[in-house]
């Protein structure tokens, strides 16, 4: 959008002159001054604004190349000085004490030693009115742009988008300034700007099609628009259009995604839209280790294809082998696979169908298991997620009740609500995650519900340190702990309840007789602090309790702490902790060590 003022300039205004190559590059570099005497602030503006500084920068010292660059950066500074407001100044810029609007690139001097950037900004205007019309019922100009306050061709800008964007908000998508008028008196060194806005007609939105150069994607169509789910005959509003992109890539199907609005308001006020993708590679697979001196190493590894059928269907297979080495019992062993459909009766649900076979060999308990289940996951928006769940287990056990076996109906739903800036190193926000599982037996199982929470929240105290904290609880009713599966269970102590702590070393009981608690509470706290842009380091405490009755009576604690240092990564944080147990009895230390922050 141009703006016009009156402004004392030294030299021709046409910015970019062609530069002929007329001999061997010289050797000597040339220096580039800036001088804003009173305005010292302005100074890395003129610096990030002048064509000159950049030629230095880049080791350009040809004096064609930096005559012409000189030549070019009288515009560009003054456009920087009224980003500022400051439209009465003066700029001369000198070529070794020569007036650059005076030199020629054509016939230029052998060589450029000074770049001489001088300014007088003169004083800063301020806004005398400012009017953006009309706008949408409740709407007000953005802030910074009213009258008396500092001016720019900056807020003038921003302010001019800002009324578009806020008819675009309601439906009127064609929205656009159609009118401006901006005048400045330099007598009384304000500026007087109003923009008049057409918003055009509401618009529904029409049928959203695919672009002909992704009639070669993977995908069918017909699933590429479900998935994207731009709601036909929907009032407008470009937060839908981003939405609709989001869920193209949260397929995982396609390298990138995007949707344009047709230039033309179609039959009926409505506006048309078309989908354009970019396919991924279809497989994928991945590899993990994380060890410990208590659960000892961990090997996991995944196979994936985020287009087994044509319609952006995730089939993913999971192996994983756990506690080799660690003080855990024994080795556990799991082996599973997914199938994932997107937009399943809603463009933000998905059906996934999946089965899974383990064994956990834990130190009170051997358990095998098998599990098939089907479930639909529903985000509500950008922080929140619901999930409900029907599956059936079957379960074969050996512990302190001898051996047994479970035949379950599990019924489970859960939410989440996450609003932090990182899942790997967060710093600020919280996570709240809540599951509850009806479990109905079958051939003379018992029944019962298992509820569970985990809170995590996570404070900035300053530039470099945070303060982080987690609470996890856990209950069952319904059944007796001597009926329940183990696993069902609450144990604390480990990695990722209580560090420095045995691993499950706190249940109910003690010696052959120990089980898994129907309470648990853990709670753990992180002091964070960067000591260089890759090096940090953590202060910790983490205290645990377990119950045997299911409304938290009668139960015991016990409590770990410790420090760590974290290595940061493109993947997250590498952690490395050292802990120790505080309450409890014990006194060994145990080493963790994985990647991202413990929670």
């Amino acid at each position: 959008m141009p703006f016009s003022f009156r402004a004392a300039l030294h030299g021709p205004t046409l910015a970019g002159i062609l530069a002929l190559s007329l001999g061997l590059t010289p050797t000597w570099a040339a220096e580039v001054v800036v001088r804003v005497p009173g305005a010292e602030d302005l100074a890395d503006g003129v610096r990030g604004a002048s064509l000159s500084q950049t030629a230095v920068d880049e080791g350009r010292t040809a004096p064609q190349d930096l005559i012409a660059a000189a030549r070019a950066d009288y515009r560009r500074v003054l456009a920087a000085l009224y980003e500022q407001g400051y439209f009465d100044a003066e700029v001369n810029i000198r070529v070794d004490g020569r007036e650059a609007a005076n030199l020629s690139a054509l016939n230029a001097p052998t060589q450029v030693g000074q770049i001489e950037i001088a300014v007088i900004p003169g004083p800063r205007f301020a806004f005398g009115r400012a009017e953006v019309t009309p706008l949408p019922q409740g709407v007000r100009p953005i802030e910074g742009f009213a009258t008396g306050a500092p001016a720019g061709t900056a807020i003038m800008r921003d302010a001019a988008n800002g009324g578009v964007n806020a008819w675009r908000n309601v439906g009127h998508a064609k929205a656009e300034v159609a009118s401006q008028d901006i005048v400045a008196d330099h007598a009384a060194n304000t500026v007087s700007a109003r923009f008049g806005i057409a918003p055009g007609p509401r618009l529904t939105f029409g049928r959203a099609r695919v672009s002909p150069d992704s009639a070669d994607s993977a995908v069918r169509p017909d699933r590429i628009r479900a998935i994207a789910g731009v709601p036909e005959g929907r009032t407008y509003s470009p937060e839908e259009i981003t939405r609709a992109e989001r869920r193209l890539r949260r397929t995982g199907a396609f390298r990138a995604a995007n949707i344009t609005e047709d230039e033309a308001i179609g039959p009926g006020n409505t506006l048309g839209t078309e989908i354009s993708v970019e396919d991924a590679k279809p497989r994928r697979f991945g590899a993990g280790a994380e060890i410990s001196t208590v659960e000892g190493l961990r090997l996991s590894g995944f196979w994936l294809h985020r287009n087994a059928f044509g319609g952006a269907e995730r089939l993913r297979f999971d192996a994983e082998v756990a506690g080799i080495g660690g003080q855990t019992g024994g080795i556990d062993y799991s082996l599973g696979a997914t199938l994932t459909r997107p937009a399943f009766r809603h463009p933000d649900a998905q059906l996934s169908y999946g089965v899974l076979l383990e064994r956990e060999d834990e130190p009170t308990y051997l358990s095998d298991r098998f599990h098939i289940f089907a479930g639909v996951e529903r985000i509500l928006d950008d922080k929140t997620t619901v999930t409900g769940e029907i599956g059936f287990r079957a379960a074969r056990t050996k512990d302190p009740f001898g051996t047994r076996n479970f035949r379950h109906v599990l019924l489970n739903a859960g939410g989440v609500w996450d609003n932090r800036d990182s899942t790997t190193n967060p710093t600020t926000g919280a996570y709240v995650e809540i599951d509850l599982m009806p479990f109905i037996g079958v051939s003379g199982s018992a029944s019962g519900v298992r509820a569970t929470t985990d809170v995590r929240g996570y404070l900035p105290l300053g530039d470099s340190v945070v303060l982080a904290g987690r609470t996890q609880l856990g209950s069952l009713m319904g059944a007796s702990i001597a009926s329940t599966p183990p696993d069902f269970l609450f144990f604390s102590g480990g990695g990722g309840t209580v560090r420095g702590q045995g691993y499950q070393s706190l249940g109910v009981g003690t010696g052959p007789g120990r089980t898994g608690g129907r309470s648990f509470a853990a709670l753990s706290a992180e002091l964070r602090t960067d000591i260089t842009d890759k090096i940090g380091a953590v202060a910790f405490v983490d205290y645990g309790y377990v119950a045997a009755s299911s409304t938290f009576d009668g139960g015991q604690w016990h409590g770990g702490a410790g420090l760590g240092i974290r290595y940061q990564t493109g993947l997250g944080p590498i952690r490395a902790d050292i802990a120790m147990p505080v309450t409890g009895g014990g006194n060994s230390v145990n080493l963790y060590v994985g990647i991202g922050q413990s929670f």
